[in-house]
């Protein structure tokens, strides 16, 4: 059996894992649980009520975070070159094309987003077994396949994250840093989970939102009490 070190078990004396605490509450206590020497993530894992096995009960969405996520988002353009400037003058790293697609069969991924242009997509669609399992595969549901895709750079940076169930009926998301203030987290939080309840299948029956929780990197999670929370 690990053992729990030190730190781990001076934030598990400050609060009752069992028990259920506002966003408001959460957001707060979130810098007195994080112990990691560098500025860790804040995720939220929302466990949903849904089949994702079954087509029509699939979760998945984009969601613009008021605060963004408080780290560089690495963009990577796909796109002719009469697109090239405008993804350069949003803030896009690496613009191109053929090259970067011969790096990426190499097994280059050293970025996080992909942006590309419907023309290209023939070409795109050739990396799927690399970049599909890495989450980097644009889709025109995300809004990564695009023909403006000086838009789309400006919105990923501000903060736009897309995101999925996973096959456990989980969404997990990172939603800002724990520098952030109390505030920001919360209305992260709030604007990722109202994004969700409004993506609710006609075919789910039953409790939509099972559990809601809020941790930050290597600490335990928070369970949200889903009745604070407007709107769910």
């Amino acid at each position: 059996m690990a053992k729990i070190s030190k730190n781990r078990k001076a934030v598990l004396a400050k609060f009752n894992l069992e028990k259920e605490f506002s966003l408001e509450d959460a957001s707060k206590m979130l810098k007195d649980i994080t112990f990691v020497k560098f500025d860790s993530s804040v995720d939220l894992d929302i466990r949903l009520g849904v089949d994702p096995k079954k087509s029509d009960q699939m979760v998945r969405g984009v969601v613009a975070l008021p605060h963004g996520i408080g780290k560089t988002v690495r963009v990577l353009v796909l796109c002719t070159p009469d697109k090239v400037q405008a993804a350069k003058d949003a803030g896009a790293e690496h613009v191109g094309l053929d090259d970067y697609i011969t790096k990426i069969e190499g097994g280059w991924t050293d970025i996080d987003v992909i942006i590309c242009t419907p023309t290209v997509m023939a070409k795109v669609g050739k990396l799927g077994k690399v970049l599909g399992p890495r989450g980097l595969m644009p889709n025109p549901k995300s809004g990564t396949v695009t023909l403006d895709v000086g838009k789309a750079v400006t919105e990923v940076k501000a903060g736009k994250i897309d995101f999925k169930i996973d096959k456990t009926g989980i969404i997990h998301v990172s939603i800002g840093k724990a520098s952030f203030s109390p505030d920001k987290i919360r209305d992260n939080a709030m604007e990722m989970i109202n994004t969700v309840a409004k993506l609710k299948p006609a075919s789910a029956k039953g409790e939509y939102f099972r559990s809601i929780t809020i941790s930050t990197t290597m600490s335990p999670g928070i369970i949200l009490d889903k009745g604070t929370i407007a709107g769910i």
